[in-house]
């Protein structure tokens, strides 16, 4: 469905023409939204006109006095359409509804239940646009005996598994980034853009049923088949690999490097270049799984790697190893913001937010025949309510102003 919005930029890109209503708020579903708005759709951020999406208080700030803005709201919202709507009020539900008839997709991010008691769950908006897409990112899913359940990125890294299985032998850690909000959000762009296709071909939308435990779930790599097939429970193993050595983190001059001799010919490769090729051909650890036993490892092995990196720094390691074998520096955030790989590759991009700008991360979908926009901006509260009720639902100035006056926009 074509969408002209008059006063706002056309977007470009393989989502061009697709109408995305926006209820989500914080992450888990926020990055969704962007993703598809990073893909030319147009994404219309809804926000109560009393309780906007809390995000926009978060830290960073940006910009000078009096005019500060959060980077971390920038960051999740960039090219999206911005406006207010309590859809509480009567009249708020009704000019929602008329948006459903005009959408492609609708994702929201509310406890199970919430958009029932709104009168506006799945099957009331499926009446109004059959074809329309409902994705719907919840801490547990929309079934099952624990969906009504509250829920936060630590609640699913806690009930997926994922948070005992991390850290150090003994030491359950939480994974240190919001992977669960992250992950539902990645799984529901492909979901929804699923549903779309199949939208498309047969006229009917459906459900989209996004949970954050089953998200982070499928993320414990081979710990459920370890359990089924052979019931061992995975623990913590720090920098360790399960049936890998060496494979983990090594000190060097100026911090640390991630060394994987994954197979017999990576470590071939790696004793040819640190000058040691007999270490290659040495019948004690000529093999994976040699080098994997501990007390192999621990007499022979680690002394070596240990031996070639700490006399040399991060930089030197890169060099030395470049395309022969996996050496990598652990690099700081600082490092990787100005890593000329990373900028060559348009993964820093500059977002504005009223009149400041936030550096944040760009894309990690890259397509040959679409080039990412120059300019990306993030919405103030309620910025484009003129557009979008006056311009694309037709509605008069007076009737916006008696909106506005009575909160409902």
């Amino acid at each position: 469905m074509a969408l002209d919005l008059n006063g706002f930029p056309s977007r470009e890109g393989p989502l061009k023409g697709v109408v995305v209503l926006d209820l989500t708020r914080v992450v888990a579903g926020p990055y969704c939204t962007m993703m598809l708005a990073d893909l030319g759709a147009t994404v219309i951020k809804i926000e109560n006109p009393q309780d906007p999406d809390y995000v926009r208080t978060f830290p960073p700030m940006v910009g000078a006095e009096g005019e500060e803005r959060s980077g971390f709201f920038a960051q999740y919202n960039r090219h999206k359409i911005g406006i207010t709507l309590d859809l509480k009020a009567s009249e708020g539900r009704e000019l929602f509804l008329k948006m459903v008839g005009r959408a492609d997709i609708l994702v929201e991010n509310f406890r199970p239940g919430t958009m029932q008691k709104l009168g506006l769950g799945f099957e009331t908006l499926h009446a109004v646009n059959p074809r329309m897409v409902f994705t719907a990112i919840s801490g547990f899913g929309q079934t099952g005996p624990h969906s009504s359940r509250p829920a936060f990125d630590n609640s699913a890294q806690a009930a997926g598994g994922l948070w005992s299985m991390n850290g150090s032998p003994g030491e359950p850690m939480r994974v240190g980034t919001i992977i669960g909000d992250l992950a539902a959000s990645l799984y529901a762009a492909f979901g929804t853009l699923a549903a779309l296709r199949q939208a498309d071909a047969s006229g009917r939308g459906q459900l989209v049923d996004i949970s954050q435990q089953d998200s982070v779930f499928t993320l414990t790599e081979n710990a459920v088949v370890n359990y089924t097939a052979a019931g061992k429970v995975a623990e913590p193993l720090g920098n360790d690999h399960p049936f890998v050595r060496p494979y983990g983190r090594y000190a060097c001059l100026d911090g640390h490097v991630f060394f994987g001799a994954y197979t017999d010919k990576f470590w071939q490769e790696a004793c040819r270049a640190f000058g040691n090729p007999e270490f290659a051909l040495d019948p004690e650890i000529d093999s994976m799984e040699k080098r994997f036993d501990l007390a192999v490892y621990e007499r022979r092995v680690r002394p070596i790697v240990d031996g070639w990196c700490a006399s040399r720094t991060k930089q030197q390691l890169e060099e030395l190893s470049a395309d022969r074998f996996p050496m990598t520096p652990i690099k700081s955030i600082a490092e990787v913001v100005t890593d000329p790989h990373m900028l060559a590759r348009g993964m820093i991009r500059s977002v504005a937010y009223g009149a400041t700008h936030a550096q944040v991360f760009g894309s990690a979908v890259h397509l040959s025949d679409v080039q990412p926009e120059e300019e990306a901006r993030a919405p103030l509260v309620g910025e484009h309510n003129d557009v979008v009720y006056a311009e694309w639902l037709a509605l008069d100035r007076d009737h916006i102003e008696r909106l506005r006056v009575d909160g409902v926009i």
